[in-house]
């Protein structure tokens, strides 16, 4: 199958490794790549903070950059969910709605491709760890793939899932949130690796890398044995 790929802002400044892990996974599954370099932006964090107007600026080249035909795969569900639910927000009435239709319809989460559109359980993953699976906000109340996460993680060898269901609260990223909002953030921070913890896990995995950043900023300062990683990178493990 022929897909795009959309690698979101936080991964392609922070951890590029996880896109090209998102586009050799693909084609390892056999699928042809395009991956167009231009791309920026979806804009969802001015959208989030209430600048529609130059949300709505980046928006447009976002819905361009991309082709009508091909599924668009991405790796990040916060990002997606804005795209899939909110930015349409921004072209009503206007002579782009039908293009941002069209995106619309055809980006999808990596989760949401496999086991939906492709049917594909298992990617061939190796991963002989404990984890806790982070469900981001977006990815519970927005865009659910919450089933999906864990039918691709439960077919990964090796893997044990620790997670409980009370962990399923907010991380405390929240975008702009953690800046305006630092002790509530570092909060929820704190709660969340505690009840990880309590788990025994020893990684925790999300699909959404800001919430991965943020809670490695809490880990990293309290010196805490315990890892993040992203789901994709996660699925691109194999045994040597």
């Amino acid at each position: 199958m022929n897909v795009e790929v959309f690698i979101p802002c936080c991964v392609d400044q922070f951890t590029p490794q996880t896109g090209v892990n998102l586009i050799k996974l693909l084609e390892q599954l056999g699928h042809k790549v395009v991956y167009n370099t231009s791309q920026t932006c979806c804009g969802r964090l001015l959208y989030d903070n209430g600048n529609w107007e130059e949300a709505k600026e980046i928006g447009e080249k976002f819905i361009n950059d991309f082709g009508i035909r091909n599924y668009i795969v991405g790796c990040s569900t916060s990002c997606i969910s804005y795209v899939k639910n909110n930015m349409s927000k921004l072209f009503f009435n206007t002579s782009n709605h039908n293009i941002y239709k069209s995106i619309s319809d055809k980006i999808l989460d990596i989760t949401e491709f496999l086991v939906c559109t492709t049917q594909t359980l298992d990617v061939g993953a190796y991963f002989p760890h404990k984890v806790s699976i982070h469900y981001n906000c977006h990815s519970l109340n927005e865009y659910n793939v919450v089933e999906e996460t864990k039918l691709l993680l439960q077919n990964v060898k090796g893997l044990e899932i620790v997670s409980a269901n009370t962990n399923n609260f907010c991380c405390g990223y929240g975008g702009m949130f953690t800046l305006f909002n630092e002790p509530v953030s570092m909060a929820l921070a704190q709660k969340k690796i505690e009840q990880v913890l309590s788990e025994g896990a020893e990684y925790i995995v999300s699909s959404d890398q800001s919430c991965l950043l943020h809670l490695e900023s809490y880990i990293n300062k309290n010196k805490i044995d315990l890892k993040t990683i992203h789901l994709v990178d996660l699925l691109s493990q194999r045994k040597d």
